[in-house]
């Protein structure tokens, strides 16, 4: 699975952004698909994944409310509707298909990776 995250750019405080991801080489929809981000100089964390069935949503306590994951199976895309950021929310964000059967908030959960997309929030 080659997984390729787009959408980041430059927004103001308050303002809105919506991170797509897209799959090739095979289906989403057997997977749970998380979002993370790395800010500057900090470690990889969990932002939000929706599981294959159901589908349930899932979010760290600083995505809550203002992120929404969300999926097309028949695009083969995830996204990452982000609203009210904050300069905070400043990282690169990756998106990734979890294999393993650990904890949907671990990366260590997940084996395949898009490359990443830059979102700056600035005050």
């Amino acid at each position: 699975v080659q997984l390729q995250a787009f959408g980041g750019g430059l927004v103001q405080a308050g303002g809105s952004l919506r991170l797509s991801c897209a799959a090739s080489g095979r289906t989403l929809s057997s997977y749970a698909m998380g979002w993370f981000r790395q800010a500057p100089g900090k470690e990889r964390e969990f932002v939000g994944a929706i599981s294959w069935s159901g589908p349930f949503t899932y979010y760290a306590d600083s995505a809550k409310g203002r992120f929404t994951v969300s999926r097309d199976s028949a695009k083969n895309t995830v996204y990452l509707q982000m609203s009210s950021l904050k300069p905070e929310d400043t990282a690169v964000y990756y998106c990734a298909a979890r294999i393993y059967s650990g904890s949907i908030y671990e990366s260590s959960s997940y084996l395949y990776w898009g490359q990443g997309t830059l979102v700056t929030v600035s005050s």
